[in-house]
């Protein structure tokens, strides 16, 4: 609380106000248990993997809250949403300032769908079109980048297929 209020005096005096939303943003999510930070470690049909560092959205409120508000988002980075059980879901962008990769992940790790460059401030529903356990943000653009495609795999203890992300990575 300290520190947020240092923060706000220090960022009115120097007039910064899109880094304070940055920084509210992350104290936030900190404050609320949102940023427990786990490795991700994805990989491609052909082989490829990539690893990811990211935020565990577990309850009701850090499924609804997600990525809301936060503007920007590192290229490594993004947010596992876990959900109770396996069954078709459907995300929107509402309230979401950057543009996000939207990958759904079923029971095994595979990615079942993926929306590409997810329009910002959008409420277009976004289905999965399959049961899933879980849904993996990460910046737009980068599913692309990285080669990552429907079919792929999403390791993480979620899916009961850990990768050690330290060994593994290219």
């Amino acid at each position: 609380m300290i520190r947020a209020l240092i923060l706000v005096f220090l960022l009115m005096v120097a007039g910064a106000d899109e880094l304070w939303a940055a920084e509210s943003a992350d104290a936030d999510s900190a404050e609320q248990g949102w940023a427990r930070p786990e490795n991700v470690m994805m990989t491609t049909a052909k082989g490829a993997r990539a690893a990811f560092t990211v935020e565990i959205a577990v309850s009701e409120e850090e499924i609804r809250q997600g990525l809301m508000g936060r503007t920007s988002l590192a290229d490594d980075a993004g947010m596992l949403f876990v959900f109770e059980n396996a069954r078709e879901r459907a995300f929107w962008m509402h309230n979401t300032l950057i543009s996000l990769d939207i990958l759904f992940v079923d029971e095994d790790g595979k990615i079942v769908k993926i929306y590409e460059n997810a329009r910002p401030q959008d409420d277009t529903p976004l289905p999965s079109g399959a049961p899933v356990l879980g849904a993996l943000e990460i910046r737009g653009g980068r599913a692309a980048a990285l080669g990552i495609r429907a079919g792929d795999t999403v390791h993480h203890n979620l899916f009961g297929n850990v990768l050690d992300v330290q060994r593994q990575t290219p």
